[in-house]
């Protein structure tokens, strides 16, 4: 027997490995082994009071913390009937545009790229090609700008409450914020550029279903009020309450990960999900760099969502120009939270988190503090999916030295995006949403 063991998977956040066994030719497991601690926020939140339910969840990745805090406000508000002014929502899809800018950029740039170019590391790639390096710290840079703009700092965002923002940018901000994003916007089409013109990598591909929030128009993130699963051609439609129909979480031994499929099937969620699904209302100049890059779509391919990601960038920065330009003519009003009153009641959010699909799912009682808590991610929506591509790389081989075979499983794992500390919860505390 052939036993294959990658057992610190590198270049991702997070610990995790990669267990193969090859008996006579014939794959006998294949497993995506996630070794990180189960995370208790859902337990620590457990009779807070609901408005500080979303500074306490966001701390559950330094990444994503924008996405959390504003999906756990979107589920609060759900709860107790709370409806945000336009504006309000203007700002939050578009501080969740900057965590997608830095997110994507750090992981193309940082984590996948030294895969395209041959390098172990970021460090060795950088002490040769250096100029592609800056380029993917500067839009970085950009994202967090963005964030610290709206949401008031990179990470935890402290701007964002129940029923509103506590502060609003100011003109000044905006026009810096202006300044940087026609810059970062030659930044991306110079990432397009760089993309197109790498290296392919071999390895096997595998039909997938994709699963993406999505709402009545726009390519949002948080504008989003359903999911849709595709699958063979067929979609299946899923309500925020319904989550569970799509998500239907199991333990699996071998990963403190929760494993989710939908009729028995893994699928695939993130920014070649949200891609395959809706690249239709994608706008010209990122549509333009979907055809650059030669991307089919739904395809089969994974590393695919590397090449989606720096699709989402442009599309980001665009949508980013276009909502500045729009406060700096009109001008940001004043606006003072949604007043608060507390009840009983339960909501449950769909937003598009850089990685994808993100569910929190929350119960209050009458004094509106909190009695139940679900927080899905997308790297456990994934890592079926993840472990089933592992498969079809494996049993497409072909006689492969197992350590080229451990790079490849490797390199399908990064493509993901994984966030492996995020991906373990408890499901003690969940609820009918």
């Amino acid at each position: 027997m052939t036993v294959i063991r990658v057992d610190h998977l590198a270049r991702v956040e997070g610990h995790g490995g990669i267990t193969v066994e090859i008996e006579n030719g014939a794959v006998r497991r294949v497993e995506f082994n996630i070794f990180e601690g189960i995370r208790l926020l859902e337990t620590l939140v457990g009779g807070r009071d609901c408005a500080d339910v979303s500074p306490i969840v966001s701390r559950i990745c330094a990444i994503c913390s924008v996405a959390h805090a504003l999906t756990s406000l979107k589920a609060t508000e759900a709860a107790m009937g709370i409806q945000v002014t336009p504006q309000t929502n203007l700002l939050r899809e578009l501080l969740f545009r900057g965590e997608n800018i830095q997110s994507h950029a750090l992981h193309f740039f940082c984590l996948a790229l030294p895969d395209y170019l041959g390098y172990p590391s970021l460090l060795h790639m950088a002490a040769d090609r250096p100029a592609e390096v800056q380029l993917g710290l500067r839009l970085k840079k950009l994202g967090n700008l963005i964030q610290e703009t709206v949401g008031g700092r990179a990470i935890h965002p402290v701007n964002a409450v129940l029923g509103g923002f506590a502060r609003l940018p100011a003109p000044e901000q905006l026009v810096a914020l202006r300044h940087a994003l026609v810059q970062g916007r030659r930044d991306a089409d110079a990432a397009v550029e760089l993309a197109g013109a790498l290296p392919p990598l071999s390895v096997a591909g595998s039909p997938t279903a994709y699963a993406a929030a999505i709402g009545a128009e726009g390519y949002g993130y948080y504008w989003t009020d359903h999911a849709v699963l595709l699958d063979s051609g067929r979609w299946h439609v899923f309500c925020p309450p319904d989550y569970r129909r799509l998500t239907n979480e199991r333990p699996v031994p071998h990963s403190h990960a929760r494993y989710s499929s939908f009729d028995g099937k893994p699928f695939m969620v993130g920014a070649l999900a949200r891609l395959a699904i809706r690249s239709d209302r994608l706008g010209p100049r990122a549509a333009a760099a979907m055809r650059y890059l030669g991307m089919a779509l739904p395809g089969s391919n994974p590393l695919d969502n590397n090449k989606a990601q720096l699709v989402e960038i442009v599309e980001d920065l665009d949508f980013a120009l276009r909502v500045v330009d729009h406060f700096l003519e009109h001008g940001v009003r004043h606006e003072t939270p949604v007043p608060l009153q507390r009840r009983p009641g339960q909501g449950t959010a769909f937003t598009e988190a850089p990685r994808g699909l993100l569910v929190h799912s929350y119960a209050y009682d009458e004094q509106g503090r909190l009695v139940a808590a679900d927080v899905i991610t997308p790297t456990a929506i994934n890592a079926a999916s993840i472990e089933d591509r592992f498969r079809a790389v494996v049993s497409n081989a072909d006689g492969l030295p197992s350590e080229e075979l451990a790079s490849r499983l490797a390199i399908v794992a990064r493509a993901y995006d994984p966030c492996l500390s995020c991906s373990v919860h408890v499901i003690e505390t969940r609820h009918a949403g």
